[in-house]
C-alpha cells in the first residue's frame, strides 16, 4: 500500500475519569502509535469543555516528544484566529529545537470552543490590526522562515531559530483553503473527518494540486475498525454531530444537539439552522477500510490519511487503531 496512515488525538475524558488519567491516555497511544508504524501523531484543540483535556495542543506535544523517538508529532490544529503569529512561531520554533526534524504545525480557522471560550481568548485583541485569517497565516509563515533576520536591536526575528523548521499544515474544508495553502507553499489537509462532500473534496483538492504545482494533499478521515462488520456498526450507530449555520457569521460543527443550542445562546444569534448529520466515515474490518481508503488513495491520489477515530471505548478505539495499522504493515 502507497500510502501513509497519521493519527489525530483530542484527549478525550471518559464520564468519571480525571483529566490526568485522560492524558496518560494520550501519551500511552502515542507510544503505542509509534509502535504500530504511524507516521504522525497529531492534537487537536478544543476549550471549554469537560469531554476533551486538549486547549494547548503545544505543551502536549513538548510532553510527547520527550517520551517518543521517532514519530513526528505536531498540532491539528493550533486555532490561528486566538493567537498572535508572533507568539505561535516562538513555539514552534523551540519545538523544532527540542526535536529536529519530528515537529508539525497545523493551523485551522475554526474557534474549537464555543463563543464564551472565544471571546475569553480574544479578550483586549484589537481586531481591526490583527486582520484576517489570510493576513494572519502569511505573518505567521514569514516568523517560521529560516531566512529571518539575525535578533538583534535593529531585527526582529521568532527565536530559537531552529535548524530544522517545523514542517507546516493548513486544515480547511473549502476551496478557498486549498488556494490559501498553495499561495504560501503549505500542506493541504482537507478535513473530510468533518465534512463529506465527495464533490467539494474533488474540486478542493485539484486546486491545492493545480495551484501548487503537482503537490499532493492529506485527507483527515474518521475510521472505525472491528474485528467484524456487525461490531463496527454497533460502534457507530450512536454517532451524530450537528452543523450549525449563522446568517452573516461563522458556522460551527459540533457533536451534540446541546452544543448546537448552547453555541446559538452564547453567541446570541437569532438567524441560524441546526442541521443533524451523519458523520462521514469509514467502517468495517481492516480489509474493508483499506479497501476505501485505497480508492481514495488511486481516485485522489492521496498519500497520507490522518485517522479520527470518533469511537470513545478506550478498548475499542485502541482495538481499532491497532487492527488499522496492523492489516496496514501486513499489507504494505
Amino acid at each position: 500500500m502507497a500510502y501513509q496512515l497519521s493519527l489525530l488525538d483530542k484527549a478525550p475524558i471518559l464520564q468519571g475519569e480525571t483529566p490526568a488519567a485522560a492524558l496518560q491516555r494520550t501519551l500511552q497511544l502515542a507510544q503505542r502509535a509509534e509502535a504500530w508504524g504511524y507516521h504522525r501523531f497529531w492534537l487537536a484543540e478544543h476549550h471549554n469543555t469537560a469531554q476533551l483535556a486538549s486547549p494547548s495542543p503545544e505543551l502536549l506535544i513538548a510532553w510527547i516528544i520527550a517520551q517518543t523517538r521517532h514519530i513526528r508529532v505536531g498540532s491539528g490544529g493550533v486555532m490561528l484566529q486566538h493567537y498572535s503569529p508572533y507568539k505561535v512561531a516562538e513555539n514552534f520554533n523551540l519545538l523544532a529545537s527540542l526535536a529536529p526534524g519530528r515537529i508539525d504545525l497545523g493551523v485551522g480557522k475554526a474557534p474549537g470552543g464555543l463563543p464564551l471560550s472565544t471571546q475569553a481568548l480574544q479578550r483586549g485583541v484589537d481586531t481591526a490590526s490583527k486582520g484576517s485569517f489570510a493576513e494572519q497565516l502569511q505573518l505567521l509563515d514569514s516568523w517560521l522562515k529560516s531566512d529571518q533576520p539575525k535578533p538583534d536591536e535593529e531585527g526582529l526575528a521568532a527565536t530559537p531559530l531552529p535548524a530544522r523548521p517545523a514542517s507546516r499544515f493548513l486544515l480547511g474544508a473549502s476551496e478557498e483553503s486549498a488556494r490559501l495553502a498553495a499561495s504560501l507553499g503549505w500542506q493541504f489537509v482537507f478535513a473530510a473527518h468533518l465534512n463529506g462532500d465527495r464533490a467539494l473534496l474533488e474540486h478542493a483538492l485539484s486546486t491545492y494540486t493545480r495551484l501548487s504545482h503537482g503537490q499532493r494533499a492529506l485527507i483527515a478521515v474518521q475510521v472505525v475498525v472491528a474485528d467484524s462488520p456487525a461490531e463496527a456498526d454497533l460502534l457507530v450507530a450512536s454517532l451524530r454531530h450537528y452543523h450549525v449555520a449563522v446568517k452573516g457569521g461563522p458556522g460551527v460543527n459540533v457533536a451534540s444537539l446541546e452544543q448546537a443550542e448552547r453555541f446559538v445562546r452564547q453567541g446570541g444569534y437569532r438567524d441560524y439552522q441546526i442541521e443533524p448529520r451523519t458523520p462521514s466515515l469509514l467502517k468495517g474490518t481492516a480489509a474493508q477500510v483499506h479497501a476505501q481508503l485505497d480508492a481514495l488513495h488511486h481516485h485522489f491520489a492521496i498519500d497520507e490519511f490522518v485517522i479520527d477515530t470518533p469511537v470513545t471505548d478506550p478498548v475499542a478505539r485502541q482495538r481499532s487503531l491497532e487492527l488499522l495499522a496492523t492489516h496496514h504493515l501486513i499489507a504494505a
